[in-house]
């Protein structure tokens, strides 16, 4: 095959008028691009249609990669994580920093060990002792800190960043239990007999994923006791509010739990609403 013999380097002009000339000679469906590649010395190498497309196609890919990469480069590079407050704990790597608010209706993961797998926890839990004061005062730094919602995620003290595994903080409890396995450490009361540190429970026995929930109670808000302080795990961070009895949704499924190993210290009382003298006073 004979090469093709050696030719002067076209100025921009004459390379555009080649280019016009062969592609009206040849038609739309097969027009030529003629080029110098580098390191290949004085040759013209001619490029059909099909071949010009390619080559072009895959510059643009080179560089829309090199974009990706830079935008990815800065968003690491310029995401620092908000500082918490002295004392409070920091997230642990990989934990989303907000996710989208929706109401509670995710799944639970099964017991886990602190910060997560390896291996599913054997026998029943420990049941460690604490008092209602420990279990409100842990919930509060969770709200101080603003935990983000994961249910895959575990906070830099070891607990899943749902809201089993914000029990399970409370609780002081060592593993992270779920909606599904909270009762082994519980046992059930009645509503007259909440008081701050116990729970309202939900589990789904049916479909896990569709409504289980539970928050800890922080006390009632009004005299009726139609409403209470609710802490609580949910998208998109660890929350405390006042709360219809027993819940927003499904509230007939919401039953309430004590924990097993609470210290009964006196601690904080579930008639501790604002107003509860004035209404002692009135109407007792």
């Amino acid at each position: 095959m004979r090469p093709f013999p050696p030719v002067a380097k076209l100025t921009p002009v004459q390379m555009c008028a080649a280019f016009t000339t062969a592609r009206e000679r040849n038609g739309l469906r097969a027009f030529v691009r003629e080029e110098f590649r580098p390191g290949a010395g004085r040759t013209r190498f001619r490029l059909s249609g099909g071949e010009f497309l390619a080559v072009r196609q895959k510059r643009r890919n080179a560089l829309r990669r090199a974009l990706v990469l830079a935008v990815a480069t800065a968003a690491v590079a310029c995401g620092h994580p908000a500082s918490a407050r002295a004392g409070e704990p920091f997230p642990s790597l990989g934990a989303p920093s907000q996710l989208r608010a929706e109401t509670p209706g995710s799944p639970q993961g099964a017991p886990a060990p602190l910060y997560g797998p390896p291996g599913r926890p054997a026998g029943p839990p420990a049941v460690p002792p604490t008092t209602r004061e420990a279990i409100i005062g842990r919930a509060e730094k969770w709200i101080r800190a603003k935990v983000p919602y994961a249910m895959s995620g575990y906070w830099s003290d070891g607990y899943r960043q749902d809201c089993s595994g914000f029990v399970s903080m409370a609780w002081n409890l060592d593993r992270s239990e779920w909606t599904g396995s909270l009762t082994s450490v519980a046992e059930r009361i009645s509503k007259d007999q909440l008081e701050p540190g116990d729970i309202l429970l939900f589990h789904n026995a049916k479909d896990p994923e569709n409504g289980s929930h539970v928050t800890l109670f922080g006390g009632w808000t009004d005299s009726s006791r139609t409403r209470y302080t609710a802490y609580e795990q949910t998208r998109p961070a660890t929350r405390k509010q006042a709360t219809p009895y027993a819940y927003w949704t499904n509230s007939a499924q919401f039953l309430p739990y004590r924990y097993r190993g609470l210290a009964e210290d006196g601690g904080r009382h579930a008639d501790g609403y604002p107003g509860r003298e004035t209404w002692r006073r009135l109407f007792s």
